[in-house]
């Protein structure tokens, strides 16, 4: 160490490793003498280049002699070399089974007799004499069996490289996992070269070399557009993405990191009976988004339809897509009571039949006592299927499922009841998706009347003129002043099937709300309609607020078929498909077509995280054929036909908020106004919060976008950048890319507005709509998700019934205690938020997920606007003026607000959809 002092001359080099290497021969060539080692150097020049103050050891001499140095600094051919060292961290497993312990000890043990993790340097530029990019030696990563018993979260471990003077920038590394097991690579730092520390975010798995037969490749963190990339880099850029698009062929296996499309033929289950088939969602007669290809055999039964994985197998997702182990465990086992999800399933058998709740007191005791498994009479049945669960929840709980008290009842209860909660529901509930203005009266079908009856309303003006405080019905219209949420169009068309379904009763509802004086919604009318079964026949019924206490009741249950009907709106339209099915070919597209060095993929990296792979769990166990959706909510067996009648509506080019809320007509373009729209209904929690992130998400993505396209016309010859929009659209969307609305990618200003677009949907267009589920819908009054009755008139058997005992029939036509168990079970799991959560103005490694420094200098003054929109909703909250968010017992709306704790907190807006 003092010799190495001795040859810098001064210990201020030790301290700058930014010193350039021509001012220091100049201070070196000043001296007339040095002493190295003790031996004395005359006359000779000596050219010293300083290295990154990692440690004293990293240096390089040039014109000395290797013999008098004691260091070897020349290879046969002369050149001078450095030594530079690699920090590799290495995220460890929590937990470990058995099997992988073993394999573990089995690694160490030939870690030690060189089997080892290799790593290899490639630089940026291309070493004229090889005609390829210029790499060091291989290299091993050091004491792996020392390390890798620590049971620390993260390991560092070191990789030693002698490289060329004249090397240029490490731009990749190569890596060989000569070891039995794969594991998760955090990052890479290099440290040595003057440049300071090069910087190399993994965030991935290193398989096994006998499993991928190739070698990783890993670049530093400096974005590059394609006619950017770095001569040393492009045949590795361009073999990276061949190698994520595979071929096409073969079965996936879990190990791969294969990235492919395919069409939704797995969620019947045809081999099991003729009950389980359903139809395949993609393709002309169905058109749907695509999905990722697992590449699985078909079934036996029917060769169209591809076989099935069933829990606890898994199901294939690319490796690095897979959920981390923390978020794992808090998917699978966030609490107890969630074992419903996995074990109820199977015993529907008659549960619209049994189990009734015997009054509001016995649905309370869901959360202020807990559920029994014996007074289900399911004690038994779940001994014989999981035996050591049951007895864990035996032990923890004396076998109890006990729930938290929903948000919506927690301050009051019987808020769920009154009229203006049910219209506020609509602006800051769960589905703020629906509303729309009014702009003619009454309202029109736009199905087939040959088919499915006249298109005229039963509503008329009689029916609403007394609700509007002695406006006429024309002077609401003009004042903007009536809203709708029409289920009409989407219900009816699947009404005949649905209600011939054991336990489904529902109507094709339409409601009507009038905007009043204070901002505030009532409803002032519920149109019921079934399908027609004569030319004659009565199929429209129209409900009007009480009078008196039969009509309150029939009011009560003309709500809950409302919310019924919206409940599965929500889930099937505005959550899966609009943001979770629509998604998925753009993330898919991504990795096949994006290199990781290209700017967008960087931007768009944190937005895709977990997605895939909560939508191949949906895929599995929610909606698919006797899944979650189909036993919980109305549509049953019909759920993802109803999803992709849907779809034929979808436009891409209208789902960013301020298009979409134009589309409804609660706003209207305004360039007066803050985010150039006027808001029709100020009080309009959803769009207003909203708003605010949009904006903050648009001005960050033009930053981003503008730094590296500097010239528009540099989008157009992009051709990576190209070849993702158009797979994405072509492939991803193939049944709708013909359609004339899908928006240009021409310029800077079309990309904006693309990638804004998906990243507000991925984040809080999601937010929105998925973790108010449990703090809105576990309390299954206030949004019961299917009926088992319909509403009796004076002319059906049932009346006396629900007349001498309104409560009970009410309870009757709710869903089951079973349905319910089962079903806000499956809703506090996906309501809740996991520990690894990033929410959007975070990303993992802030500082060194881009090598721009200005780039990071944008994204911190982006999380800073985060922060800021959080306070003002905050403010927001508290303001009594904003009778919508504010009042007594009245839930603030929180679901925009940027960041949350773990679990059920009703807020918290993370970067991609990861539940």
């Amino acid at each position: 160490m003092a010799g190495t002092k001795e040859i810098l001359c001064s210990s201020i080099i030790e301290k700058s490793p930014y010193i350039s290497s021509t001012k220091l021969t100049q201070k070196l060539n000043n001296n007339k003498r040095c002493s190295v080692s003790g031996k004395n150097f005359r006359g000779r020049r000596l050219s010293v280049t300083p290295v990154a103050a990692i440690s004293e050891d990293y240096y390089l001499i040039k014109k000395s002699k290797p013999s008098d140095l004691g260091f070897n600094n020349r290879d046969d051919s002369g050149d001078a070399k450095i030594k530079v060292r690699a920090v590799i961290t290495v995220r460890n497993k929590i937990k470990e089974d058995l099997k992988e312990a073993l394999v573990k000890h089995f690694d160490n043990f030939s870690d030690m007799i060189g089997r080892n993790v290799v790593l290899q340097i490639v630089s940026t530029d291309i070493d004229p004499r090889a005609r390829g990019p210029k790499k060091s030696g291989e290299a091993v990563l050091k004491d792996w069996s020392k390390k890798s018993k620590l049971k620390a979260e993260r390991v560092n471990y070191l990789a030693e490289f002698v490289v060329d003077s004249n090397f240029g920038l490490p731009g990749a590394i190569l890596i060989t996992n000569n070891h039995q097991q794969e594991f998760f690579l955090e990052s890479i730092t290099i440290e040595g070269f003057a440049s300071g520390p090069v910087h190399f975010p993994c965030n991935s798995w290193v398989q096994s070399f006998k499993d991928i037969q190739t070698k990783r490749i890993f670049f530093h963190n400096k974005p590059y557009l394609p006619h950017e990339t770095p001569a040393g880099l492009r045949a590795l850029r361009e073999k990276e993405l061949k190698e994520l698009r595979g071929n096409g062929k073969g079965e996936r296996k879990m190990s791969d990191r294969i990235y492919d499309y395919d069409i939704y033929n797995d969620l019947g289950n045809p081999d099991k009976g003729g009950e389980f088939a359903r139809p395949i969602l993609g393709g002309e007669k169905i058109p749907y988004p695509r999905r990722c290809r697992t590449g699985r055999p078909p079934m036996e039964t029917d060769i169209k339809y591809e076989s099935r994985v069933e829990k606890p197998l898994p199901i294939y997702v690319p490796r690095d897509e897979q959920f981390e182990e923390s978020k794992a465990g808090t998917f699978s086992f966030c609490r107890l009571k969630a074992v419903l999800h996995n074990l109820l399933p199977s015993l529907t058998t008659n549960i619209s039949s049994k189990h009734d709740f015997t009054g509001f007191k016995h649905l309370d005791s869901l959360f202020s006592e807990g559920l029994l498994l014996n007074n289900l009479g399911l004690h038994d049945e779940l001994v014989k299927k999981l035996p050591q669960v049951v007895h864990k929840i035996q032990a923890t709980s004396q076998g109890l499922i006990k729930f938290d008290t929903p948000s919506i009842v927690s301050k009051d209860k019987l808020a769920w009841m009154r009229d203006d909660e049910f219209a506020r529901q609509f602006l800051a509930g769960v589905n703020p998706a629906s509303i729309r203005r009014m702009q003619s009266f009454p309202p029109v079908s736009n199905l087939d009347p040959e088919t499915y009856g006249p298109v005229e309303s039963a509503l008329t003006e009689e029916h609403i003129v007394g609700y509007l405080d002695g406006m006429s019905v024309q002077e609401a219209l003009d004042g903007n002043r009536l809203f709708i949420v029409d289920y009409h169009d989407t219900y009816l068309p699947f009404l005949e099937r649905l209600n011939a379904l054991d336990g489904r009763k529902a109507y094709a509802t339409r409601t009507v709300f009038f905007l009043t004086s204070l901002g505030t919604l009532k409803p002032i009318a519920i149109e019921l309609s079934s399908p027609p079964s004569g030319p004659n026949s009565k199929s429209k019924r129209v409900v009007s607020p009480p009078e008196d206490a039969t009509s309150n009741w029939i009011w009560q249950l003309a709500k809950a078929h409302v919310c019924s009907n919206d409940a599965g709106v929500h889930q099937l339209v505005h959550h899966w498909l609009r943001t979770h099915a629509s998604l998925e070919p753009f993330i898919i597209s991504a990795h096949r077509q994006l290199s990781c060095m290209h700017p967008i993929y960087k931007l768009l990296e944190p937005h895709m995280r977990y997605t895939l792979h909560i939508n191949a769990l949906a895929r599995q166990s929610l909606i698919n054929g006797d899944g979650v959706i189909e036993s919980s909510f109305s549509p049953g067996r019909y759920s993802m036909e109803m999803s992709a009648a849907a779809y034929q509506n979808w436009r891409f080019d209208l789902e960013g908020l301020p298009f979409e809320l134009v589309r409804r007509g609660i706003a209207v373009p305004d360039s007066t106004q803050p985010h150039g729209l006027r808001l029709l209904i100020k009080d309009y929690p959803y769009a207003a919060d909203g708003l605010l992130i949009w904006d903050a998400i648009e001005n960050w993505v033009r930053d981003y976008v503008c730094h590296y396209y500097k010239d528009p016309s540099l989008v157009a010859d992009d051709r990576e950048l190209q070849a993702w929009y158009y797979e994405a659209v072509n492939v991803g969307h193939a049944d709708v890319s013909d359609a004339s609305w899908w928006p240009e990618l021409n310029n800077t200003d079309d990309l904006v507005r693309i990638i804004t677009t998906l990243v507000w949907l991925g984040s809080a267009q999601h937010a929105a709509l998925n973790f108010g589920q449990y703090p809105y819908g576990g309390y299954i009054p206030n949004r019961p998700v299917l009926m088992r009755r319909l509403i009796p008139d004076e002319n059906d058997p049932e009346y006396a019934s629900f007349i001498s005992d309104p409560q009970r029939f009410y309870l009757s036509a709710l869903p089951s205690v079973l349905q319910t168990s089962k079903f806000i079970a499956v809703i506090d799991t996906l309501s809740t938020h996991s520990p690894d959560e990033e929410y959007l103005g975070e990303r993992a490694q802030p500082s060194t997920w881009t090598g721009d420094p200005v780039i990071v200098e944008k994204f911190f003054e982006f999380s800073s606007e985060m922060r800021r929109i959080e306070k003002e909703i905050d403010r927001r909250n508290a303001d009594p003026s904003l009778r919508n968010r504010c009042g007594a017992g009245v839930i603030p709306y929180e679901l925009m607000a940027p960041s949350s704790e773990p679990g059920v907190t009703c807020r918290g807006v993370p970067n991609s959809i990861t539940i």
